[in-house]
């Protein structure tokens, strides 16, 4: 079965850290750009983190710059977020989702909030952060 499926979730307090993964299985990811989107409760879903397949590109929301990094390892087929000075505005479900054809940049993926194209969808992964 070709599914992606996020882990790492979970409580933090305000400045702690947490890692997220997105493992696919069922199909190779190398060939697919990848993001990191997030809903917010009462708040519609945005694209928080991109990443190409091969040239290493990557783009960020403003929001998330210089706190977030998303990185890959190809041969694990999976996807990284490390979130770092964790804010409790960060708190939200956080979904990866992979696109082989729909986008040619990270940031118009991105842009687009997950709205449209995207190949395969993860679950989700719960983050609150709270004091």
């Amino acid at each position: 079965e070709e599914q992606l499926v996020e882990s790492g979730g979970g409580s933090v307090q305000p400045g702690g850290s947490l890692r997220l993964s997105c493992q696919a299985s069922g199909f190779d990811m190398k060939y697919y750009f990848v993001g990191w989107f997030r809903r917010a409760p009462g708040k519609e879903r945005e694209g928080v983190s991109c990443i190409h397949p091969t040239k290493g590109l990557t783009d960020y929301s403003d929001s998330v710059k210089g706190r977030f990094t998303i990185s890959r390892d190809n041969a694990k087929n999976t996807v990284y977020l490390d979130m770092n000075n964790l804010q409790s505005e960060d708190t939200a479900e956080y979904y990866c989702a992979a696109d082989e054809g729909h986008f040619s940049t990270v940031d118009t993926m991105c842009i687009s909030n997950g709205n449209y194209g995207m190949d395969y969808w993860g679950k989700g992964t719960l983050v609150t952060v709270s004091a």
